[in-house]
């Protein structure tokens, strides 16, 4: 069974133009098959306020009204995937920048209105594993930006971090799957105020541990369970860390059951 490598990319990393160029520039040095997922709500939520979109959060995540449903579609299927796309083909990875509904790779249901209504949000349902499938044995890398589709003609905003975990569960069974979450953080820290605090392993167990102590941040929360979700759906192994993780995962910290 080949291996393939599913990365996503996130956080600070995506507005800092040398830290992003310099991970793709080891992300397209990977061999194999490989594929890029990104986000870019931190870049989202700055244009909205340059440009006077109101922008509405609730439990850390992101309310999508029509006015930022289509910010976000400019910015994530337009200045950033592209962006990634061609700074990839000027370092020799063969890329191909996809959303959700570009050979309907990846569906999605709008999730409903109760208990919270969060507008124009998706839930992924399924995904075009022959397309994908196609593309890298063809060696061209898939570059997924945070957007699917509901199959009726409606873009949907989607978690990125869920995106690369649904990537790598429905990718599995035809492949060996190493999933890859990586940010400006060296892995999941005990003490946000010490950058050197890396849980080196968490695993079902010691998750729950960590969350009844108060040790874990809000926002790391719903990685997790991501990443739990892909090993129990047979994903291989999976890693949380900075954009060091993809050459080696000696400082990260593994996710296991």
């Amino acid at each position: 069974m080949d291996k393939l490598k599913v990365v996503k990319i996130g956080g600070h990393v995506i507005e800092n133009r040398e830290a992003l160029f310099l991970f793709l520039k080891d992300f397209a040095a990977l061999k194999g098959p490989k594929i890029l997922v990104h986000g870019g709500g931190k870049e989202a939520t700055q244009m909205a306020k340059t440009l006077g979109i109101q922008v509405q959060m609730i439990e850390g995540r992101r309310v999508t009204d029509a006015q930022n449903l289509d910010l976000i579609t400019m910015l994530y299927a337009g200045k950033l995937n592209k962006s990634i796309v061609a700074q990839l083909q000027g370092l020799g990875c063969n890329s191909l920048g996809l959303t959700g509904a570009d050979g309907n790779s990846i569906l999605a249901v709008k999730r409903p209105k109760t208990p919270v209504d969060f507008g124009f949000v998706g839930d992924p349902t399924g995904v075009n594993q022959n397309l994908f499938e196609l593309l890298l044995t063809t060696g061209i890398t898939p570059v997924c930006c945070a957007l699917t589709h509901d199959g009726k003609g409606q873009l949907l905003n989607t978690n990125a971090d869920t995106i690369a975990a649904t990537l790598a569960s429905a990718l599995s069974k035809n492949y060996e799957v190493s999933l890859y979450y990586c940010f400006e953080k060296k892995g999941v820290l005990a003490d946000l105020e010490e950058e050197t605090s890396v849980i080196p392993l968490i695993n079902k167990q010691s998750y729950l541990e960590l969350q009844a102590q108060g040790k874990l941040h809000t926002g790391m929360l719903p990685k997790l369970k991501n990443c739990f979700t892909a090993l129990e759906d047979g994903v291989k192994q999976v890693f949380i860390g900075d954009t060091q993780l993809i050459q080696s995962t000696t400082s990260s910290t593994q996710i296991t059951l």
